[in-house]
């Protein structure tokens, strides 16, 4: 059994055919998925997607490149959403210094609310991180000094530096279909001192389709191709690597109920 961590339900690639998806995805034994918020204002669509399938949770939170658009949204409004029933995280929120698409200060005050809310709530933050490497360890760093929360580094591009900081903080590393790329060794090199107790796999759907289908449009199903990929690279079989993120994913999204 596999998650998907991450993936965006709500984008038109995956919503004209969502009873498709959500068919091919159990085929290929995917049990559950996260459909992630990239604009709060948008909540109440997440939150329809999480009630008309069972296996499918939320979050709530503004992507980086809308940190701007959004920096009337407080922490107290993100747990006031939170709460829905079907919500399960806070983001994705983060950093974004490869296409800057808001002001980086916007990114990091956005940033340090949604920890604030996932530090009230106890639901995990997942946190887009993109050549902001120190920056980001930086942030990390002196919120969880004042206060631990639970966080997850979402579709890892980073180096290994900013994987050890946000291991040694507690958080969880997820990985996507870039691992199955050419050109993504070092991604790899983490994935394998990732403890197994720390690590997702995720679509970040409609994106980052992995090999065979890269170039085409990403879907739920298509965790598999990344969760093989990943097993290969750590040596060990499906079966155990579906079992590890499975566990890993119900621990740290604990509000899924999910055991």
């Amino acid at each position: 059994m596999l998650i998907d961590s991450h993936c965006h339900l709500d984008f038109e690639a995956l919503s004209a055919d969502l009873d498709g998806v959500l068919a091919r995805a159990a085929a290929a034994g995917v049990a559950g998925m996260v459909t992630i918020s990239t604009r709060v204002e948008n909540f109440s669509t997440y939150a329809a997607l999480a009630e008309r399938y069972e296996n499918v949770w939320c979050s709530v939170g503004t992507h980086p490149h809308n940190a701007h658009e959004e920096l009337h949204i407080t922490a107290d409004d993100l747990i006031r959403l939170s709460a829905h029933p079907r919500c399960v995280a806070i983001g994705e929120a983060g950093l974004d210094y490869f296409y800057d698409n808001a002001p980086r200060e916007a990114q990091a005050s956005g940033l340090r609310r949604h920890i604030a809310a996932a530090r009230s709530t106890g639901l995990p933050l997942v946190i887009h991180s993109r050549q902001a490497d120190d920056d980001m360890g930086a942030i990390l760093e002196e919120e969880a000094g004042q206060g631990a929360f639970p966080f997850v580094l979402h579709c890892f591009t980073a180096g290994p530096e900013l994987a050890r900081r946000a291991l040694a903080l507690g958080g969880y590393i997820s990985f996507s279909g870039i691992i199955t790329f050419k050109n993504a060794e070092e991604i790899r090199d983490v994935a394998r001192m990732v403890p197994a107790d720390r690590y997702l796999v995720e679509t970040d759907a409609p994106y980052l389709a992995p090999i065979p289908h890269r170039g085409q449009s990403n879907e739920p199903a298509f965790v598999r191709y990344t969760a093989e990929k990943l097993a290969e690279v750590r040596g060990i079989d499906l079966q155990t690597l579906g079992a590890e993120t499975t566990a890993n994913f119900a621990r740290l999204f604990s509000k899924t109920g999910l055991s």
